[in-house]
């Protein structure tokens, strides 16, 4: 198992994503903010004491060959790995999400939290994925976590799924054509007042911390295509359109 980050090797049409970190041309996209802002976040969020550290595996998959026909290079095949959350979960139940999770005693970095909390959730093969880059710590207020989103590249796929019901509904390997499709991108409004990017896709509304940084990072990549941050939709309804609840 590999526990540093390395480019080398990667695919030409990842290079954007493993070496700028994620962006926010549009203004729409509070998550990134709460990089920069952590402390701040936390004292109008109200929350006390310290927080926890965990990580995310955002893990792209895809054929190492660039296809030259699509912006960016983007292969027809190129994929992100997603879950749904537990509706049994205390927190952020039932959303969509990155494998992942908190950080454990013992665990050798944010790397490490993040492919074991993949592992655990999913059945991934973690000697099967390069590591690309680390990002910058967001707090997440709900939760109180300060989560390290880890970039990764699938270089040997393999078999993946619910590993326990308890932590997951659902994993999917997401396609990024469905993600950059104009169509299936909005901004949404939370009953609360958050506002935030959000993406239809295979049946899911993947919206908060998980859509802020697939946003931020489709923003560099050289894939994305215009879409309408003008559109805000109302979360409840959002999520009601495609079977889901807040």
């Amino acid at each position: 198992m590999r526990y540093e980050v390395s480019t080398d090797g990667v695919p030409a049409w990842l290079r954007n994503v493993a070496e700028h970190e994620p962006a926010d041309p549009t203004g729409v996209n509070p998550v990134l903010r709460r990089t920069v802002m952590r402390a701040a976040v936390r004292k109008v969020a109200g929350a006390t004491g310290r927080t926890r550290d965990a990580a995310v595996l955002v893990l792209f998959g895809g054929a190492p060959e660039a296809n030259p026909n699509a912006e960016g290079g983007l292969p027809e095949d190129a994929n992100v790995l997603l879950t749904q959350r537990a509706a049994t979960l205390r927190q952020h139940s039932g959303q969509v999400a990155f494998p992942g999770g908190a950080v454990d005693p013992g665990d050798q970095g944010p790397i490490f939290t993040a492919l074991r909390e993949a592992e655990e959730e999913t059945g991934l093969d973690p000697t099967g994925v390069q590591p690309l880059a680390v990002l910058p710590k967001i707090f997440v207020p709900p939760s109180g976590f300060d989560v390290t989103p880890v970039v990764a590249y699938w270089r040997t796929p393999g078999e993946v799924g619910v590993v326990s019901e308890n932590e997951a509904t659902r994993v999917a390997r997401v396609p990024l054509a469905d993600l950059i499709d104009p169509a299936n991108r909005f901004v949404v409004r939370h009953p609360l007042g958050y506002m935030g990017p959000a993406f239809v896709v295979d049946g899911m509304l993947v919206w908060g911390f998980t859509a802020g940084v697939l946003a931020g990072l489709l923003a560099v990549s050289g894939w994305e295509k215009e879409w309408d941050y003008h559109d805000v939709r109302d979360l409840q309804a959002a999520l009601a359109a495609v079977g889901m609840t807040l």
